[in-house]
């Protein structure tokens, strides 16, 4: 069995080593700056800042048998201020017309975009590779559980939820677009670029063109990467449009990675979820599955995905599950799965 909850000081060196399985600038493979990353989740969950750009959400899920963090995921309340803009290539067409032969063309153009007062994103989800395909679809928890806890708690967040999603690389991990078109402009590698964006953005702005760039000057595999969405990452393009979200035709201006957005009101989980009284059931009356929020001394967000039955007042779970929770209160809050 699993459970979902937030992030404790003690789990950074799990922390650390599910960092090295991706490369997302949400969750850096440093030490440093994921300690960091954890004392702002542990603010957020008790006292979160006003400024919501210091607001950090880490969840992890845990097996509960062993102990052992097997996967992560994040909220960042807000992506894109003054001071750490969003920065975006705007995918566009731009139609030209030539009198002299009478002949009109429809060109692919990138042209970058800054926002400064940017929404809520969801992101630096990453499970343990000998857990992926676990008939409790461990990844699903981990997506499913951050909109929970923003249903629960929309005022501490953006109205619009903001995701990217990895394309697909090359085979030394870099990317077509930027090494057709970024590292002409920085005159850096695709990791260097990546690493000091987490600390200094003024060189996209000063350095990165303004104009529209026609992505017929780009070679075909750069062209083709654009807005394309890697292997690993279509399971979670997939998730994000049955539940809400759309494609908003811009793309990462490093790696050329999709940018999906909803409406947090218009998340179909977010609208489904519910609040109820706890009472002990029958196994053979559950006909639903959902992820549940407990109310307990032990974690400052603790959820547990279980089979259960929903009626317009309760939701009855098996009593060896209630027994082995040390509830404050019995209300719950959930969301289906």
């Amino acid at each position: 069995m699993f459970q979902l909850r937030s992030v404790e000081e003690k789990d950074i060196d799990s922390l650390y080593e599910l960092s090295k399985l991706a490369l997302f600038l949400n969750l850096p493979s440093d030490k440093g700056l994921i300690a960091s990353k954890i004392q702002s989740s542990l603010q957020a969950f008790n006292n979160p800042f006003h400024d919501l750009n210091k607001n950090y959400y880490i969840f992890v899920l845990e097996e509960i048998s062993t102990n052992k963090i097997v996967g992560v995921s994040m909220i960042h309340a807000q992506h894109g201020t003054d001071d750490e803009p969003h920065f975006f290539l705007k995918v566009s067409q731009k139609e030209k017309h030539s009198e002299t032969i009478q002949k009109s063309f429809t060109y692919k153009t990138l042209k970058l975009g800054i926002d400064t007062d940017g929404p809520t994103e969801i992101g630096g989800l990453i499970l343990a590779p000998s857990f992926r395909g676990n008939p409790h679809k461990l990844g699903k928890q981990l997506s499913y559980i951050r909109f929970l806890y923003m249903a629960q708690n929309p005022l501490e967040f953006k109205d619009t939820i903001h995701c990217e999603l990895m394309p697909p690389f090359n085979e030394d991990k870099t990317a077509p677009l930027w090494e057709s078109l970024g590292r002409k402009f920085m005159k850096m590698d695709y990791h260097k670029a990546d690493k000091l964006s987490r600390t200094n953005k003024e060189f996209i702005l000063n350095l990165f063109p303004n104009e529209n760039i026609y992505q017929e000057l780009l070679p075909q595999k750069a062209q083709d990467s654009i807005g394309l969405v890697g292997k690993d990452t279509m399971p979670v393009k997939r998730m994000l449009e049955r539940i809400g979200f759309n494609y908003t035709h811009e793309v990462d201006p490093f790696d050329g990675g999709p940018h999906y957005r909803a409406k947090l009101k218009d998340i179909s989980i977010v609208r489904e979820m519910f609040l109820r009284r706890i009472k002990a059931g029958k196994k053979e009356d559950f006909d639903k599955v959902a992820l549940i929020e407990f109310k307990n001394k032990k974690h400052d967000f603790f959820a547990l995905k279980l089979e259960c039955q929903i009626d317009e007042q309760y939701v009855y779970i098996d009593n060896d599950v209630l027994e082995g929770l040390s509830l404050e209160h019995d209300f719950v809050s959930g969301i289906p799965f």
